[in-house]
This record gives structure tokens, sequence and C-alpha cells, in this order.
């Protein structure tokens, strides 16, 4: 019996005795973190569009301001795979659930420091350094906790029903984005323009240290994964899961991160840089912009809870592959309805588009575990989410730029959507090859 086999039979066996009960209870548990971490990651997004390229960056160029803000923002995204590299190899050691205490408060406290750190007016240069070495530390933190949220989840549901439940953490993202533009968005219709900007927008990030508490509370009622538990009985934990997983998984580290990379980089060249372009080139007021995120973050939950039910009956791996496609195709059409400056389509744009990419994001959760052996999951997990949210991180950055030397034209960034979506669907129809067999579950 080989050694991948042995640790494959060790998972199958923790598995049999799984409830639906205790799948449900881990899998709330899950979301509420995760959906912390999104509000605080979502935070930055939205306020890089519209609050940090004014406040900690000054330019008398617009553009060249939403460069360097978009810049910060992708430097937090940067870092996710060496984050993902040191917790994945803490989950893969010590245990998921420890790990998972340690990224939550990372994050909550981080974001709480954003929202107090003084401007560029302020405190000149020293500001934006700050804000770059907060969001650094906030990327480190991020690198660990979307990939052993999804691998607890995982290895706490049956065989048979992991794609429904893989789907439930990424639910903290449409929640996330509703909480974090929902934020902002009230903020703008309580305070001024001019109140906002010097203040207003603080309020959001600072909202994060008490829904810290409430995450951290709920964490702690969780249990250990049942199949890391049979590893650690069995002597099977790894000395070395960042080397073994290079080593014996740098395959699927590429296509689980292609697999990931549409329903991260493509959200966030809706949203991001939508949002940006919306209120900049095209003069629509900011508050249409959020509304029409805040829309489609809500038809995207619907959409991620279909997702995991096809994924459950058809296989995650088909759903990658079809909703890849079906986001290639609904792309140019999403970018006419966003220039149409009519607002019900321009909300309309953003829902279809997130919508459709969410197919697939629905399904990565469960392809990317699937990949690799539960010994190193926690590890390869991380490592091929993270390098997708590193590129994903300066999709905004690349539109921007491709945009401006477009003279402003769409045609660029739906074009990038259009590539990420295709890049996508061939690791939907590659990934069942590379990935661990278990008997009743569908790839």
């Amino acid at each position: 019996m080989s050694e991948l086999t042995h640790t494959t039979s060790i998972e199958y066996d923790a598995t049999q005795e799984l409830s639906v009960k205790d799948a449900n209870k881990v899998a709330l548990g899950a979301l509420i973190g995760t959906a912390l971490e999104w509000y605080d990651f979502f935070l930055f997004s939205a306020a890089a569009a519209l609050v940090f390229n004014v406040q900690f960056f000054t330019s008398e160029n617009a553009t060249a301001a939403a460069l360097a803000s978009f810049a910060t923002f992708g430097v937090g995204l940067a870092a996710r795979p060496l984050g993902g590299m040191i917790f994945g190899r803490m989950g893969d050691r010590v245990g998921r659930r420890k790990v998972l205490m340690i990224t939550i408060v990372g994050i909550g406290l981080v974001t709480g420091l954003i929202g107090m750190l003084p401007t560029y007016a302020a405190i000149g240069i020293a500001a934006p350094v700050l804000l770059v070495l907060l969001r650094v530390l906030q990327g480190l933190f991020v690198g660990g906790e979307w990939s052993g949220a999804m691998t607890l989840v995982v290895e706490n549901a049956p065989l048979h029903l992991r794609a429904r439940y893989a789907a439930i953490p990424q639910i903290g993202s449409p929640i996330g984005t509703i909480l974090s533009s929902g934020g902002f968005f009230v903020m703008t219709l309580i305070f001024s323009q001019q109140n906002f900007d010097a203040w207003g927008w603080r309020i959001p990030f600072l909202i994060a240290l008490p829904l810290l508490l409430i995450a951290v509370y709920i964490r702690s009622k969780l249990e250990e994964s049942p199949v890391f538990r049979q590893l650690e009985e069995s002597g099977e934990i790894v000395k070395s899961p960042v080397l073994d997983t290079f080593k014996y998984s740098w395959r699927q580290i590429i296509v689980g991160m292609a697999a990931a990379l549409l329903g991260v980089g493509g959200f966030y060249l809706v949203t991001a840089f939508c949002v940006w372009y919306g209120v900049n080139v095209l003069g629509y007021p900011s508050t249409l912009m959020l509304l029409g995120s805040m829309v489609a973050a809500a038809v995207e939950i619907l959409t991620l809870l279909w997702g995991g039910h096809l994924g459950a009956k058809y296989g995650a791996s088909r759903v990658i592959l079809w909703g890849g496609i079906a986001s290639a195709v609904v792309a140019v059409p999403s970018f006419l309805l966003l220039v149409s400056g009519i607002p019900v389509l321009v909300v309309l744009a953003m829902t279809l588009a997130v919508g459709t990419l969410s197919l697939p994001y629905a399904a990565s959760g469960t392809v990317l575990t699937g990949l690799f052996p539960a010994k190193t999951r926690y590890t390869g997990v991380g490592l091929a989410q993270n390098v997708a949210g590193m590129l994903s991180g300066f999709i905004p950055l690349l539109a921007t730029g491709f945009v401006a030397a477009a003279a402003n034209h769409w045609w660029p960034a739906a074009a990038m959507l259009v590539f990420l979506s295709l890049f996508t669907a061939v690791a939907g129809s590659i990934a069942p090859r590379l990935s661990v067999k278990l008997p009743g579950f569908k790839h």
C-alpha cells in the first residue's frame, strides 16, 4: 500500500461516522469567521477605490493616485502566499482549529488599526508606509484563514456532501462585501462628503473590533478536524508540509490556483475596479456603485448555494468548467450594461457578472481540498488559493492601467474577464485527473 493510499484510507475511515448535525455546526462557525475575514479585507478594497487614493496618496492626476491605491491593495494579496505557507505548515502540524483562532484575531486587530491610522495630511509619507505595512500583515493572516476554514469544514462533512458544505464558507465573501460596501454606503448617506473623507470612513474599520469578539467566541466552540486527529493518532503528521507539497503536489498547486483565479480575481475586477471606473471615468455617484456591489453580493449568496448543490450532484470540477464558460459569455454584455448610464442596468451589469463567476467560486473549495492529501491539505490549499489571491490583487491595478492606455474605454477590462473565465474553465477540466481518489466523493 503506497503512502498516499494509506493516508487516503485514514481519511476515509475518519469520515464514516460524521453526521449532518456536526457538519452544520462546523460550517456555521467557519462561515462566521470567513464573513469577518472578507469584511475586513473588502473594506480595504472599497476604501482603495473611494478613500485611500485621496487620503493617503497625493497626486494631481486621479489615475496615478488610483494606481498607487490599488497597488497598496495588491501588496496585501502578495503577502498571502507567505501567510499560506506559515499558517499552512502550522495547520498541518498542530491542527486546523488552533491556527484559525490565531488568524481571525490577527485580521480583526489589523483592520481596527487601519481605522486609527493618521492620513497623509497629518503625518506625511509615514501614512502610506504604515498603511502598506498593515496591509501586508493583514495579507499574512488572511493567507492562513480561508484555507484553514475550508479544510476544517470539508474534513467535518460526510464525503458525499463535501461540495455542498464547502460552498458555505464561500458565502462569507458576499456577506463581507454587503457589510463592507453597506458600511461605506451608510456612511456616505449619514455624513457629508467632507466629513466622510475626514473621519466617517474610519467607522466601518473600527467596527471590526467588536465583530472580532463575536467571531472568537464562536470559533472557540468548534472541534478539531476528525481527519487531523486520526492522522495524529496514526503518526502520519508530516515534518515538512511545505517541502512535501512543493515536491509531490506542484502540479496540483498550479491547477488549484487556476481553479480559484476567476472567483477571486474576477470578483475584484467587477467590484474594486468597476467601482473606481464608474465613479471616476463614467461620473456615476459612489452610492450607485456601492449599491451595485451590494445587490451583486446578495445574488451571489444564492448562486453559491446553488453551485454547492450542483457540485454535490454532478461534481465540483464540472461546475468550475461550465461556470467559467458562462462567465466568459456574459463578460462583454455586462460591460455594455455598465456603461449604459442607466442606474438599473448598471446594477444589473455588476449582478450578472458576479453571479456567473460565483459558480466556479462555489466549487473551488471542494476542488482545492480534493487536490491534496489530508496530511498536507492545509498547506496545499493555502498555497494554491493564495497564489490566486496574489495574482488577483493586481487585477484592479492592471485593469486601471490598460483602460487608461485605451483612452478610458472599457474593452480591456472585459477582455481580462474573458481570459480569467476561460483560464479557470480549463482548470476545471484538468482537476479530476490530479485529485485524491476517495470512495463516494465526486470530483
